[in-house]
C-alpha cells in the first residue's frame, strides 16, 4: 500500500528523517484502512500564526489550533462529485502546527515524533470521515488512531 504523500515543512524545522516518519505512519494507517493504492494526501506542518490564519478563514476560529484537515471527499451544497476510472482518490489536506506539537508533547510527556503522529493520524482519519462531535464518535476515533500509533510502535 502506498499513498502519494505531499509533505511540506513551512517552519524548516523538521528533519527529513521525522518528516519520513510522519509519511509512513501515515501509510501504515492508510494500509489499516483499505485505502486505495495511489490515494493523495498532503500534510503541511506551519507555525502558529500560519495555523491560526486558517482556522480563522475556515472554521472562524481566531486561535491557533494543534491540526486542521479539510477532506477533498466532502461534498459541500451546490458541489459535484467527479467520477472518473482513471483519477486517484484524493483524500485531502492535513495541516499540522509544529510548535502546538512541541507544546503538547512537553504538556503530556511524550516524545516530539509522537504528538506529530498523533496529529498526523488524526488528522488523516478525519480525511476518512471519522469525527468526534459525540461520544460514541469521539470512542469510535480515539480507539482507532490509539491502535495505529501503538501497532506501528509511537507510544507514550
Amino acid at each position: 500500500m502506498t499513498l502519494l504523500i505531499d509533505s511540506v515543512d513551512e517552519t524548516n524545522e523538521l528533519s527529513d528523517e521525522q518528516m519520513l516518519e510522519i509519511e509512513r505512519l501515515i501509510n501504515f494507517a492508510a494500509n489499516k484502512q483499505n485505502i486505495e493504492n495511489h490515494s493523495e494526501v498532503s500534510v503541511t506542518f506551519v507555525s502558529n500564526e500560519r495555523i491560526q490564519e486558517i482556522n480563522r478563514e475556515y472554521r472562524d476560529k481566531d486561535a491557533p489550533t494543534d491540526v486542521i484537515s479539510f477532506a477533498m471527499e466532502e461534498i459541500g451544497e451546490g458541489e459535484v462529485a467527479l467520477i472518473g476510472a482513471d483519477m486517484p482518490r484524493i483524500l485531502g489536506d492535513i495541516i499540522i502546527s509544529v510548535p502546538k506539537a512541541r507544546e503538547q508533547a512537553e504538556e503530556y510527556g511524550h516524545d516530539f515524533l509522537r504528538e506529530l503522529g498523533f496529529l498526523a493520524v488524526h488528522g488523516f482519519l478525519h480525511l476518512l470521515g471519522y469525527d468526534h462531535m459525540t461520544e460514541e464518535e469521539e470512542k469510535e476515533m480515539f480507539t482507532l488512531q490509539k491502535d495505529i500509533l501503538n501497532e506501528y510502535g509511537l507510544t507514550r
